[in-house]
């Protein structure tokens, strides 16, 4: 029986046509600024993310670790919304690395400008820890992909802006709200100083992210990923990977979409499922679990034994995310066993 894998849409394997595209890809040493593939797959990304220079890096955490300790100094505070995955699925490092501490605000990973401005803690004040830095997840991972409105970014920047406060965006899947919200990728990165789009996640490569912001900060992102062991060599055959990605699997994103739709609205109506469909707005289902049926970890425990997998989000949360491996008779066929698994 084959699998059908809604884990997470970074289990994805290169196609054939990404294959090719990698062992064909030119390539030298990163180090020394000499892989051409690379070089071009920075200054492609930067373009269209509307900012001045871009570095390639090997994941998304790292992406993130580099801009936070870019964008602050140790002590400071950052602003963040609730679960975000800087604070929950970086195993602590913006503490070791940058030396931050972090304040959530809102709900579901969203929050408005005035919870911002009231979050804001002064630099002239001797006893609290400064505000230097808003970040946004957009989507939003544990919000269940939800999209980050844009007319609230601009209002929360804005006032960033003006307490002197810098601005980051982990757009992990940003690709996947420009083509939700028919914007730019340069519309939503604009109002930010820098910004991130992981290459592993709904564009199917094997591995790497890219960080963009000005030529400035990314010199000095340069020499942070130096001390994060980020350098890479002959890394033009994952960045081919990136171009293939950036050509071929953007447009289909919108399938990944509807076939979330499809297993969220297969799954609302089912007994023992809470499940809110309005957050529903990407390649993400979260989905909670009621009193009355088995919990997170035994329902992923089933479901796996029928040749489903999916991921235990919380003790009564479960998470699951489409991508271009699966199709839509296997998510269809996916959310039948997961309520029937649920529903006993």
């Amino acid at each position: 029986m084959s699998r059908i894998d809604l884990r997470s849409d970074t289990v994805t394997k290169p196609t054939d046509g990404m294959r090719r595209a990698m062992a064909e890809a030119e390539v030298g040493d990163d180090q020394y600024g000499e892989d051409i593939t690379t070089n071009r797959l920075q200054e492609r990304v930067a373009a269209l993310l509307g900012k001045e220079a871009a570095i390639f890096v090997p994941s998304g955490t790292m992406g993130n670790q580099i801009a936070l300790k870019m964008l602050t100094r140790p002590g400071d505070d950052v602003i963040v919304g609730q679960e975000t995955h800087l604070v929950w699925h970086e195993a602590g490092a913006g503490a070791i690395n940058s030396g931050v501490q972090f304040t959530a605000i809102g709900q579901g990973g969203c929050f408005t400008a005035t919870e911002f401005v009231e979050a804001c803690k002064p630099a002239w004040n001797s006893v609290m820890p400064p505000t230097s830095l808003v970040w946004i997840e957009n989507t939003h991972n544990r919000g269940g992909g939800v999209v980050f409105p844009q007319g609230e970014i601009l209002t929360i920047l804005e006032a960033a802006r003006a307490r002197g406060i810098r601005s980051f965006c982990d757009g992990a899947r940003l690709f996947n709200v420009a083509a939700i919200s028919n914007q730019s990728l340069a519309e939503l990165a604009a109002p930010f100083d820098a910004v991130s789009i992981c290459l592993s996640k709904g564009l199917g490569c094997p591995i790497g992210s890219i960080v963009a912001g000005s030529r400035e900060d990314m010199s000095r992102a340069r020499r942070i990923r130096r001390m994060f062991g980020g350098v890479m060599r002959q890394s033009g055959i994952l960045a081919a990977a990136g171009h293939y990605a950036l050509d071929h699997h953007v447009s289909r994103l919108p399938e990944d979409h509807a076939n979330a739709r499809l297993i969220a609205e297969r799954l609302a109506g089912s007994r023992g499922i809470e499940l809110d469909l309005g957050i529903v707005q990407s390649n993400i289902v979260l989905f909670r679990l009621a009193p009355s049926v088995p919990d997170a970890a035994a329902v992923v425990a089933r479901a796996q034994e029928e040749g489903v997998l999916v991921n235990a989000f919380a003790p009564r949360t479960v998470r699951a995310v489409t991508h271009l491996n699966v199709s839509t008779e296997e998510c269809r066929r996916g959310a039948d066993i997961l309520a029937r698994v649920v529903g006993g």
